[in-house]
C-alpha cells in the first residue's frame, strides 16, 4: 500500500511541473464568414432573457460606443453599465491607423452582427478587419486574455517560404516590441520589410491599450510563438486583448507605415573555453534541480508512509479497545446464571437439542433469559468461541432470537438468549388443537417475518449467513406471534462476496435439504430459499413435509401441493382453518411456495425478490416448474419416508474441520 502511495505522489508532482513548465496551448476557436470578415465567438457560460434588464444594459453599452465622439480619438472604447448580476463590461478597439468616421462604421455593422450572432449569451467576441467588439459580465478590463482565438491564413504560399520566415519572424517581434511600448491611448504599430528576391512583407502588431507593456508584450510574442511555420504569404492572428496581422500587400494607410530595418547584430558566438563552462554550469544547475526533487520527494514520501502507518496503528488500536469492551459486555458469571436458572434445575429445562440442553432463567433484573449449555465434547477453542459469539451477538433483527451473551468457565460453555415467550411454529400448525391459534392474517405476517430474517442474514448483516436448518421447530414466535428465527448450529459464515460453498458432511433436517445439499453438499442462499418454500408449504396447508396418505395414494406435501396446483384444485392445499381467510394471500403464498422449491437452484427466487412478491400483489409471479424430490403415485421416497418416521431428527455424518462449529444453535422449542 506504501508503494502505490508512494507511486500516486510521483505521477501527481510529475503533473504539477508538467504543468508548471508547460507553455499553454490554447485552441483555435470561433466561427468566421465565409471569405474571413468577420469572426465571433458566442461564450455558453451563460445566456440572459430577451427584454430583461441584462439585455438593455448591453444594447445601451454598445449603442454607445458606435455613436460615441472624442475629443482625442484613439480608437478604443471601455466602459460598464449596471449592477451586480445586470452589470455589462465591453470593450471596442478600432485598427490604430482608422479615422473616427470609419471606426464607427466598423463599430456599427460589427454590433449589429455580434448581437444577431450571439443573441442572449452573457458574454461574446466579435472581430472584423478593421475592428473588434467585445462583452462580458465578468471583470475585462487590464486582464490579458488569450482564448478565445482565430487563426486566419492566407490560400497563397509565398515565393520563397524559407525566406520568407527569416524575414516575418524579426519583423514582427519588433512591431510587437513596439506597439506594447504604446501609451494607454494606443497600443500599436505597422511597417513592412523586404524579403530577398522582392517579396515585400506588409505586418501590424495591436493589443487594446488597457494592457500594460508586460501583459501586451506576452499576448504578442505568444502569438508570434503559435504561427504555424508553412510559409504562408499572409494570416491574421485574433484575440481578446490583441492581434496580429501580416499580407504580401499593404492593407493599412501609409502614413502609419514604415519601412522595418530586421539587420540586428548577432551576438559573437563564445570561445570554447566560455562555452565550456557555460555547459558545465548548466549541468550542475541541473543536477543539483534533479537532486534536490528527489531529496524532497523521498523525504514526502517517507513523511507520508509514516504518517499513514501512525493513523492506521490507532485505527487498530480503537478497534481493538472496542472489540475489548463489546467482549466485557457479552460475558455474564457464571454464578449468576447458576442461580438465574435455578442451578440448571430439570423444572427449568425448556428442551434438548444435539449440541445441550436449554433452561429458562431469571436474572436480578427480572429479565427472562434462555440458556443453552453445551455439550462437553466440543473441540473448539475459547479464543474461536469468543469470537464467533461477539459476531452473532451483533445479529440485530426483529426476525432474530437475539444472543445476548455467553459464560466461560473451566469446561462450562454457556450462551444466553433472548426468552421468547410462545412456543415453537410447529407446536401451532401440526398440533390439531392450537393451529386454530393461526388465522390467515397471522400466518401471512409469520411468512413475512420470516422472509425478512432470512434477507437480513443472506444480505444485510455484516457477514453472508447460510443457516442451512430453516424448518417449523426453529421458528419461534414471541407473545405477538412474531417469528424469530432460531438455531444456527448448521450456519454458515461467509464473506459477503461468497454465495456458495460445499462440504463433505450433510447436515440437517430431511424435507426441508435442497436437492443440492442432499446429493452433492453444495449449498448456497438458494438452500435456505427451498427450506423456506416448504415452511410456506407447511403454514399454509398446515401438513407436514413428510409423506402422508391421500386417497389411496400416498404423497409427500411438495408433490400433494404440485398435483393440486397443476390440476387447479388448489382449495385442497389450503388448511381448513384459512376458507375464511384472504384467498388472493393464500393463493399467493402457495405459488411463492412452489416457486422456490424448484429442483433447478436457478429457478427459485432470492429472498430479496421473494420480499417484494409478498409486499406487493402487482408483482408478476411467473409460472413455477416441478419440484424437487417430485413422487409418483403408489411410490415412496426415501427422503421423505425418513422425515416422517422423525420430523426432528437432524442427518449428520463424521464432523470434519470443514464444519460449522456447535456453539451457535439457539435454544430447540
Amino acid at each position: 500500500m506504501g508503494s502505490s502511495r508512494s507511486m500516486l505522489f510521483f505521477i501527481n508532482l510529475a503533473i504539477i511541473i508538467l504543468h508548471l513548465v508547460a507553455p499553454t496551448i490554447a485552441q483555435d476557436d470561433g466561427t468566421c464568414t465565409e471569405k474571413g470578415e468577420y469572426c465571433w465567438k458566442c461564450s455558453d457560460t451563460g445566456t440572459y432573457t430577451a427584454g430583461d434588464e441584462y439585455q438593455e444594459n448591453l444594447n445601451s453599452l454598445l449603442s454607445s460606443f458606435s455613436s460615441s465622439t472624442q475629443n482625442n480619438y484613439d480608437g478604443f472604447y471601455n466602459s460598464s453599465r449596471g449592477q451586480d448580476s445586470n452589470k455589462i463590461n465591453a470593450i471596442a478597439l478600432c485598427r490604430g491607423d482608422l479615422s473616427q468616421d470609419s471606426c464607427q462604421t466598423c463599430l456599427n455593422t460589427s454590433t449589429y452582427k455580434l448581437l444577431q450572432n450571439c443573441s442572449t449569451q452573457k458574454e461574446a467576441i466579435i472581430w472584423a478587419e478593421r475592428c473588434m467588439v467585445r462583452y462580458s459580465y465578468n471583470l475585462i478590463f487590464g486582464i490579458e486574455q488569450t482564448d478565445p482565438f482565430k487563426h486566419l491564413p492566407s490560400p497563397n504560399s509565398a515565393k520563397n517560404p524559407q525566406q520568407f520566415e527569416l524575414v516575418l519572424t524579426p519583423l514582427l517581434g519588433i512591431l510587437s516590441d513596439r506597439a506594447a511600448s504604446g501609451n494607454s491611448l494606443k497600443k500599436f504599430a505597422a511597417g513592412h520589410a523586404t524579403v530577398p528576391g522582392g517579396e515585400t512583407i506588409y505586418a501590424l502588431a495591436q493589443c487594446t491599450p488597457d494592457m500594460d507593456k508586460q501583459n501586451c508584450s506576452r499576448c504578442l510574442n505568444q502569438s508570434v510563438t503559435e504561427i504555424p511555420t508553412v510559409g504562408m504569404n499572409g494570416r491574421r492572428v485574433l484575440k481578446p486583448s490583441c492581434n496580429l496581422r501580416y499580407e504580401n500587400n499593404s492593407f493599412f494607410l501609409s502614413a502609419v507605415d514604415s519601412l522595418v530595418d530586421i539587420s540586428a547584430p548577432v551576438p559573437p558566438a563564445p570561445a570554447p573555453e566560455e562555452a565550456k563552462k557555460k555547459s558545465n554550469t548548466k549541468q550542475t544547475v541541473t543536477i543539483i534541480v534533479v537532486v534536490l526533487v528527489v531529496f524532497v520527494t523521498i523525504f514526502s514520501s517517507i513523511c507520508f508512509f509514516f504518517r499513514v502507518r501512525k493513523r492506521r496503528v490507532k485505527l487498530e488500536q480503537d478497534e481493538n479497545s472496542e472489540d475489548v469492551s463489546l467482549m466485557e459486555s457479552l460475558q455474564y458469571d457464571f454464578e449468576t446464571i447458576r442461580s438465574a436458572t435455578d442451578d440448571f434445575s430439570d423444572a427449568n429445562k425448556l428442551g434438548q437439542g444435539g449440541f445441550g440442553a436449554v433452561y429458562k432463567g431469571t436474572l436480578l433484573n427480572g429479565q427472562p433469559i434462555a440458556v443453552k449449555r453445551l455439550s462437553k465434547n466440543s473441540e473448539q477453542g475459547d479464543r474461536e468461541f469468543k469470537n464467533e459469539v461477539m459476531l452473532l451477538a451483533q445479529l440485530q433483527h426483529r426476525n432474530l432470537v437475539r444472543l445476548l451473551g455467553f459464560c466461560l468457565k473451566t469446561d462450562e460453555r454457556l450462551l444466553i438468549y433472548e426468552y421468547v415467550p410462545n412456543k415453537s411454529l410447529d407446536h401451532f400448525i401440526f398440533d390439531p388443537n392450537n393451529h386454530e391459534h393461526l388465522d390467515g392474517e397471522t400466518r401471512y405476517k409469520i411468512i413475512g417475518g420470516i422472509a425478512r430474517g432470512i434477507l437480513y442474514l443472506h444480505e444485510d448483516s455484516r457477514v453472508r449467513i447460510i443457516h442451512r436448518d430453516l424448518k417449523a421447530s426453529n421458528i419461534l414466535l414471541d407473545e405477538d406471534m412474531n417469528p424469530k428465527i432460531a438455531d444456527f448450529g448448521l450456519a454458515k459464515l461467509f464473506v459477503i462476496d461468497q454465495t456458495q460453498g460445499d462440504t463433505k458432511t450433510v447436515r440437517g433436517t430431511y424435507g426441508y435439504m435442497a436437492p443440492e445439499y442432499v446429493i452433492h453438499g453444495r449449498f448456497s442462499v438458494k438452500t435456505d430459499v427451498f427450506s423456506f418454500g416448504v415452511l410456506v408449504l407447511e403454514i399454509v396447508s398446515g401438513k407436514k413435509i413428510g409423506s402422508f396418505q391421500y386417497g389411496e395414494n400416498e404423497e409427500n406435501l411438495l408433490t400433494y401441493a404440485w398435483r393440486n396446483w397443476r390440476e387447479d384444485t388448489i382449495q385442497n392445499i389450503i388448511d381448513p382453518v384459512l376458507k375464511t381467510s384472504s384467498q388472493i394471500e393464500t393463493m399467493r403464498c402457495i405459488h411463492i411456495g412452489l416457486l422456490c422449491v424448484q429442483e433447478n437452484v436457478v429457478d427459485r427466487p432470492t429472498v430479496a425478490s421473494v420480499v417484494s412478491m409478498l409486499n406487493s400483489q402487482s408483482v408478476v409471479l411467473p409460472v413455477p416448474s416441478q419440484p424437487a424430490f417430485y413422487m409418483h403415485h403408489n411410490t415412496r421416497s426415501d427422503i421423505f419416508a425418513l422425515a416422517e418416521s422423525d420430523q426432528s431428527k437432524s442427518l449428520s455424518g463424521h464432523v470434519t474441520e470443514n464444519e460449522p462449529s456447535n456453539i451457535t444453535e439457539p435454544y430447540p422449542r
